[in-house]
C-alpha cells in the first residue's frame, strides 16, 4: 500500500541536530505511527517526502529550521517579576503560559534570574536549527474513519482520550 492521504503510517526514525547530536528516535520495533495527509502529524516537509512511498522506503533528508521547529523569535522573550514564581525558581525550569494572543498554550524556559526578575523563552529549545531525519517505512495501513474524524491514530488499545488538543 502506498502512502497517501489518510493513510496510517509506521515510522522507525533517528531525529538529528546538523552536528549530529540524537534528539529523539523511534527504533523499528517501536516505531511511531501517525497520519498522513496534513494532520500535522509530522513535519509537513517529511511527508512530502514520503508521499507515494511504501514500506521499506527510507528517506534522510535535512529540514531547514522554517521546516522544523521554527526560527527564533526573539519577541518570545520576556521578563517578568520574580513574585510571579514560585519561590526557588531556577534556571533551565520550565513554566506553562499563555501566548500574547491567549491562544495557545506555550512552554517557557527560564534563561536568567537576576536582580527579581525572571527571563523566560518561550522559544521551542530547537528553534533556529535545521534537523536531520533518517527514516523508514515500517508499515502502511488505511486509516479508520475514525482516526480520519479525530485526526491522529489511535493506538492499539484502543480509546485513549486525550481530548487536551494540542492546536
Amino acid at each position: 500500500m502506498l502512502i497517501a492521504k489518510d493513510t496510517v503510517v509506521m515510522l522507525s526514525y533517528r531525529l538529528t541536530t546538523l552536528q549530529g547530536e540524537l534528539i529523539e528516535e523511534a527504533p523499528s520495533d517501536a516505531p511511531a505511527a501517525y497520519l498522513h495527509g496534513g494532520y500535522d502529524g509530522i513535519f509537513p516537509k517529511l511527508e512530502e517526502v514520503l508521499e507515494g512511498k511504501t514500506t521499506g522506503a527510507e528517506a534522510d533528508i535535512v529540514l531547514e529550521p522554517d521546516d522544523a521547529f521554527g526560527e527564533y523569535d526573539a519577541e518570545l522573550v520576556r521578563m517578568e517579576d520574580l513574585d510571579q514564581f514560585p519561590p526557588g525558581v531556577e534556571i533551565g525550569q520550565q513554566f506553562e503560559g499563555v501566548s500574547n494572543d491567549g491562544h495557545h498554550h506555550m512552554l517557557y524556559t527560564v534563561t536568567d534570574v537576576a536582580d527579581g526578575k525572571v527571563v523566560v523563552d518561550g522559544n521551542h529549545a530547537l528553534a533556529g536549527h535545521g534537523l536531520r531525519v533518517q527514516c523508514r517505512v515500517e508499515g502502511v495501513r488505511a486509516a479508520s474513519a475514525e482516526e480520519i474524524a479525530h485526526g491522529h491514530v489511535h493506538g492499539p488499545e484502543g480509546h485513549h482520550h486525550d481530548h487536551g488538543h494540542h492546536h
